[in-house]
């Protein structure tokens, strides 16, 4: 745990280099403000031995040295905030560039990281913990250098004043280090548990609240409500102990400090009944004495809070440096001239090494031909599309488009060849038409419409308030999960990309549109490859090739009516669809 802390801290620090003109400045500005905040209590000491006899008071150099005071004091106000200001742009600029790589290093990970992360954990991560991370740092920065600074610049004032006293304070430190130190190891674990559960619990309730309707359809909200209290029972249990932990740090290090102003009161006192120490000093003393316990209650408060920065620093590394998906090799080609002609040699690919999916598996698509898949669920349809778009890298074997290696072709114009309709839809916080343009961002607004009439989502679009300029909320907000299919049906239809790939595409549109927007679909196919998963087998009749697919295995290939006069699995799947 100690060297996952100590690499974390490296980490964060490397990043503040950036900003070292801040972090210079920052320093300078701390030396001036401890240097005036320890000089305040030499004028004060000298203040009261202006008026060290009954009946007797030096007034015109007491005059003086208020006015010095007066001066120091406001020297420290505005190097204080000068401080403030130098560490929250630097904290905030430094938290902004990590917030920035986190989001660009989501933007690279392979698709297996997000399908086995929860959304909310990775949220939690990038929000909430980036946040702790700010907290803690701005703290640390604030607190940290004016503490260790006025910590030794006590000492040398003490020990300029007199030796022996300044012993007893140096002989009790230790103690104040060793309490503070023992505190910080144990609260560094129970913040890391603290900030994973705390992603837990967000995870949860993003889960939750994306599927509420399932929730309650299936009755289950006790079922997730316990799970919740589960979640937030060890939440409240790690958090209570790193509280508790973490707030009797102050108390204790208070105490040791009790004892050496205890120490400074005594010996001083002493030191000025012999003749050692003037009045005038010993209240210099018994300032610097203050002065001297007060960094070690904010260090062991910022070390606390240093720690939960830490531990949530750990996390943001973490995802940041999950290795992303493989870039684009230097010699990759960009996909140009697109023929359609697609071939798939010896390929094996699982999502888990020890459980097998598709093995050996072999086709050859021609230019144009439309190739529906069909089979159970589980026997790895969706994952071939995810090969052919390069989701994920095959294991071994290879896949070509107009005969070259796809993983020798830029990821950004090999996806660019296909357009994809899914089952599950995806739409952006927007207008209307700038969804639909997503692909096509300079479409003219004639050539949208065009496309959503196509697409039958034109009749629907103009009862909306606004028409094309409606707005909706992410992942469609109010719309209908049919509208929401034609928005992205729609979407296609305006790229018109060589190749096509329909997983489900009208799932969820009623029967008769369904129809329509078949008609639409064929005129779109025409001259174009395009792969065709299906359910309904009533869609897939006039494909030129249907591949039957079982355990990641093609045990069946043709047209619609030879795989019937097969009388095999087509067939059975066939028949039980449409048995009269």
């Amino acid at each position: 745990m100690e060297g996952l802390q100590k690499e974390t801290l490296k980490k964060v620090l490397n990043r503040i280099k950036g900003y070292w003109f801040y972090l210079a400045i920052s320093l300078c500005l701390t030396v001036v403000t401890v240097i005036c905040t320890l000089y305040l209590p030499i004028l004060t000491g000298h203040a009261v031995d202006c008026m060290w006899d009954q009946g007797w008071v030096d007034f015109d150099r007491l005059k003086t040295l208020l006015v010095t005071m007066g001066w120091v004091i406001a020297a420290t106000a505005a190097s204080q905030w000068l401080l403030s200001l130098c560490n929250n742009r630097m904290t905030y600029f430094v938290v902004r560039d990590i917030r920035k790589e986190a989001f660009r290093k989501l933007e690279i990970l392979p698709l297996k990281y997000t399908d086995s992360h929860s959304t909310g954990e990775i949220v939690s991560k990038v929000i909430a913990d980036v946040d702790q991370f700010a907290d803690g740092l701005l703290m640390g920065f604030t607190q940290l250098f004016t503490g260790v600074l006025t910590i030794f610049g006590t000492l040398f004032f003490m020990l300029s004043i007199h030796v022996g006293v300044a012993l007893v304070v140096i002989l009790i430190t230790p103690v104040s280090l060793f309490v503070a130190s023992f505190i910080a190891k144990k609260t560094f674990s129970l913040f890391r548990a603290q900030s994973q559960t705390r992603g837990e619990q967000t995870a949860l309730i993003d889960e939750m609240i994306g599927n509420q309707k399932v929730v309650q359809a299936f009755s289950k909200e006790k079922d997730v409500e316990e799970r919740f209290e589960e979640i937030n029972e060890r939440l409240e249990d790690c958090s209570l102990k790193a509280i508790f932990y973490s707030s009797i740090t102050n108390p204790a290090t208070r105490f040791v400090n009790s004892l050496v102003y205890t120490g400074v009161g005594i010996t001083g006192a002493f030191a000025v009944l012999k003749g050692y120490l003037t009045v005038g000093q010993l209240t210099s003393f018994l300032s610097y004495a203050n002065q001297y316990t007060k960094p070690f209650n904010e260090i062991s408060g910022v070390v606390t809070e240093l720690q939960n920065a830490i531990a949530c620093a750990a996390r943001i590394f973490e995802l940041i440096e999950e290795e992303p998906q493989i870039p684009d090799g230097e010699d990759a080609v960009e996909l140009s001239q697109v023929t359609g002609e697609v071939s798939l040699k010896d390929v094996c690919f699982s999502y888990v090494p020890d459980k097998k999916l598709i093995e050996h598996f072999n086709l050859d698509v021609k230019p144009g031909q439309r190739i529906a898949i069909v089979g159970p669920t589980g026997c790895g349809k969706t994952t071939l599309i995810n090969l052919l778009m390069r989701f994920y890298d095959v294991d071994s074997g290879s896949i070509k488009v107009s005969d070259e290696d796809i993983r020798h072709i830029t990821r950004k114009s090999l996806r660019s060849s296909y357009g994809m309709v899914l089952q599950e839809t995806w739409l952006k916080s927007g207008t209307i038409l700038d969804n639909i343009r997503m692909g096509r961002p300079e479409a003219t607004l004639e050539e949208v419409e065009e496309a959503a009439k196509a697409s039958h989502a034109h009749s629907f679009i103009k009862r909306l308030p606004e028409g094309y300029e409606t707005v909706i909320g992410e992942d469609g907000g109010s719309l209908s999960q049919g509208q929401k299919q034609l928005l992205c049906i729609a979407r296609v239809m305006l790229c018109l990309p060589p190749m096509l790939i329909l997983d489900e595409a009208t799932s969820s549109i009623d029967t008769r549109t369904e129809l329509k927007i078949q008609n639409a679909f064929a005129s779109m196919m025409k001259g174009r490859t395009s792969f065709i998963v299906a359910h309904r087998l009533s869609t897939i009749k006039e494909a030129d090739v249907i591949l039957v697919m079982k355990d990641g295995n093609i045990i069946e290939q043709g047209n619609h009516d030879e795989l019937l006069d097969q009388g095999g699995f087509y067939a059975d799947l066939y028949n039980s669809q449409f048995a009269s």
